[in-house]
């Protein structure tokens, strides 16, 4: 099980004496604990820490790390439920000046998304509220200098934890899905304002859910462009090569121990929006 140390809360090492195991070896806040309870873990129950793999820490990480143009005051999580992802970067936005919107679609997982960040500093949370992400590009353009799209998916990347899933999807899930991925990156873009940095993010390796999107959302745009994420991806000495050769992240449980998360960064360069 792996455990997540949110910045200025709780440090890895503090956490790690708590709860036993290691500090893990792709994100500086992760650690992998044996298998029990973890709400046995004082920092857990506090919200200090919480269970989360560490691929999901890497890809919230990287999209904090990577540099904006101008202000990087005000942050997205357009699809924050169930919360794991916000508290992190509502932790690491308190540390830089910098506040968060939480949006979730659902009302019970955005009450999830509050106790989850139960704990971070009030002063870096803007909002948790409910409504479609899919309507803030139009609702507060160019509003947010950092935008996270942790975009509904297959979840295909989390079948070593999730083996029954397998026989939850069909090959025409990914109509709906793919649809509905494109409209939420597409919304997200017309949030960022110029010089701002969106994450497309998915727990899936599936190539139509991941870089066939990120393509075809640009392919209609002529003011936004992928950049490379691999300088931004953190590791251990002697596994720099583990990102191969494209500049956006994939994820792999026999290489890096992780769920296999994909994140692709895009920068909002200015220009000529949707053609």
């Amino acid at each position: 099980m792996t455990l997540v140390a949110r910045p200025g809360l709780i440090t890895a090492t503090e956490l790690r004496d708590q709860a036993g195991g290691v500090v893990g070896d792709w994100s500086p806040s992760a650690v992998i604990m044996p298998a029990h309870d973890p709400g046995s873990v004082p920092a857990v129950r506090a919200g200090f820490a919480g269970v989360q793999d560490e691929g999901s820490q890497v890809v919230t990480g990287v999209l904090t790390t990577v540099p904006v143009e101008g202000a990087d005051t005000r942050w997205l999580d357009m699809c924050a439920g169930p919360g794991g992802k916000s508290a992190l970067l509502a932790a690491i936005a308190a540390q830089r000046g910098a506040r968060i919107v939480a949006n979730e679609i659902s009302e019970h997982r955005t009450a999830l998304v509050r106790e989850n960040l139960r704990a971070v500093p009030a002063a870096s949370v803007e909002a948790v509220r409910t409504g479609d992400g899919r309507e803030i590009g139009r609702i507060e353009p160019e509003g947010y200098d950092r935008v996270l799209v942790d975009a509904p998916c297959t979840g295909l990347g989390a079948l070593r934890r999730r083996p029954e899933a397998r026989w939850r999807r069909k090959p025409a899930d990914l109509t709906d899905l793919t649809s509905l991925q494109r409209e939420l990156l597409g919304a997200a873009l017309d949030a960022t304002r110029t010089g701002g940095i969106v994450g497309y993010v998915t727990c899936s390796p599936h190539l139509a859910e991941t870089l066939l999107v990120v393509d075809d959302v640009l392919r209609g745009r002529q003011d936004a462009e992928v950049i490379d994420a691999r300088p931004y991806a953190p590791g251990v000495a002697g596994t720099e090569g583990t990102w191969g050769d494209h500049p956006s992240l994939q994820l792999w449980p026999h290489v890096h121990g992780t769920d296999a998360m994909h994140l692709s960064v895009i920068r909002k360069t200015g220009g000529n929006g949707p053609a």
